[in-house]
C-alpha cells in the first residue's frame, strides 16, 4: 500500500459536529472542547458559523466563541499559531467576519461553499450559482484585504440527496474555477455518504493530477452508509494529506429542531435517519493513522479523551469504535 507517512488532521467538531445537534451546546462547552483540541495538538479548527442566527440559533454566540477563544488564558500561545476557521456561506457573514478580523478577534480563514448540484446549493445557499459565483468573486478580496484566507468547499461530489447522481469532472471544474478567483485551498465534501471508495480514489487521482499539491486539498468525508473509514483509506492510498472530522463522527445538515423549537435551519432533513448521520470520526481515523504508522502530530489518547468527554456534552452514545475499544497495546500488557 502506498500512502502519504504525515498528515494534517482538521477538527470540526464545534461547528459541524454541533450544528446537526436539537439542543443548544453551551458556550463554555464549545470552548472548552476548541481548548481541548488546541491542546492535544490540532493546529486548524472549525469552530463557528458567522451565517444568520434566526435560522441556526446554534450558531448565535459566534462572536462571543470567537473572542472567548483568542482570550483564553490556557491557549492564548496556541491560538495565534492555529488557524481557526469561521463558516460565511451568504454576503452579511461574510461582512461579520471581516469586522470581527478588524476587532482582533475574527476567524484566519472563512469557508464558502459551492455544491455542483443546483438543487442542492439552492437549498444550501439561497442562491443560484450563477449568482453565487459573482458574489464570491466581489467578496474574496475583501475578505483578503481584512487577512482573512478563503477556503472554497465544493459539496455532492459524488452525488446529491435530493437530485440524485452528479459527475465527478464537475466537481474538477468547480476546484480550478475556486483557485481561479483566490481561494486559498479547496474542501472536497462528501455532505451525505454517497462515495464508494473506488470513486474516492478515482476522484482524488483527478486531482492529483489537475492541481498536484495536495496540503491545498481537504477531505470531507460523511459516514452515512458505513464506508468512511473506507473512503478515508481510498483517499490516502491516492495520496491526500489533510483530513476533516469530527468527535464521535457527529455532525451534518443543520438541525431545524432546537431545544423544543422549529427554526430554519437548510430546511426539511434530507436523511432517512437524521440520528446515523455525520462524519467519519476523528478518534477512529487519527487510530488508524497511528496504527498504520502516519505521523498525525496530535496526542491520540487526548484525543479519546476529549471523544469521551463530546459524548458527555452532547447526552448520547456517539459513533466512535475507538473510545469504546481503546487503543491497540504497543507492548505486553502483563494480563
Amino acid at each position: 500500500m502506498n500512502y502519504p507517512k504525515e498528515v494534517i488532521l482538521s477538527d470540526i467538531t464545534v461547528r459541524d459536529g454541533f450544528q446537526h445537534e436539537e439542543k443548544l451546546i453551551p458556550t463554555a462547552a464549545k470552548l472548552w472542547v476548541a481548548e481541548q483540541l488546541l491542546l492535544a495538538g490540532f493546529k486548524r479548527l472549525e469552530i463557528t458559523n458567522f451565517g444568520n442566527p434566526k435560522r441556526m440559533p446554534q450558531f448565535a454566540d459566534a462572536d462571543t466563541l470567537l473572542q472567548q477563544l483568542h482570550a483564553s488564558k490556557k491557549v492564548k500561545h496556541l491560538v495565534s499559531a492555529a488557524k481557526i476557521t469561521a463558516v460565511c456561506i451568504r454576503e452579511q457573514a461574510i461582512e461579520r467576519a471581516i469586522a470581527a478580523k478588524k476587532e482582533g478577534y475574527g476567524p484566519d480563514r472563512i469557508l464558502l461553499m459551492v455544491s455542483t448540484s443546483e438543487a442542492h446549493h439552492q437549498k444550501n445557499s439561497g442562491l443560484s450559482l450563477e449568482y453565487y459565483w459573482k458574489m464570491a468573486e466581489k467578496y474574496i478580496p475583501l475578505a483578503k484585504q481584512a487577512g482573512i484566507q478563503i477556503n472554497g468547499t465544493v459539496s455532492t461530489i459524488w452525488g446529491c440527496p435530493i437530485a440524485g447522481p452528479t459527475k465527478l469532472e464537475k466537481a474538477v471544474e468547480f476546484t480550478k474555477r475556486w483557485f481561479d478567483i483566490g481561494a486559498d485551498d479547496i474542501e472536497h465534501a462528501d455532505h451525505d455518504g454517497s462515495a464508494s471508495p473506488d470513486r474516492i480514489y478515482r476522484y482524488f487521482n483527478m486531482i492529483q493530477d489537475n492541481f498536484g499539491n495536495p496540503d491545498k486539498h481537504i477531505v470531507h468525508l460523511h459516514t452515512t452508509r458505513g464506508w468512511g473509514t473506507a473512503n478515508v483509506l481510498a483517499a490516502l492510498q491516492a495520496g491526500m494529506t489533510h483530513y476533516e472530522a469530527t468527535m464521535g463522527g457527529i455532525g451534518g445538515q443543520p438541525a431545524n429542531f432546537v431545544d423544543g423549537v422549529p427554526v430554519g435551519g437548510t430546511g426539511k432533513y434530507y436523511y432517512k435517519d437524521p440520528n446515523l448521520v455525520g462524519l467519519v470520526s476523528m478518534e477512529d481515523i487519527a487510530v488508524m493513522m497511528d496504527e498504520m504508522g502516519i505521523q498525525t502530530n496530535v496526542d491520540i489518547d487526548k484525543v479519546l479523551e476529549i471523544g469521551q468527554m463530546v459524548e458527555r456534552i452532547v447526552g448520547r452514545r456517539l459513533r466512535s469504535e475507538a473510545i469504546k475499544n481503546g487503543r491497540i497495546p504497543k507492548s505486553l500488557t502483563g494480563r
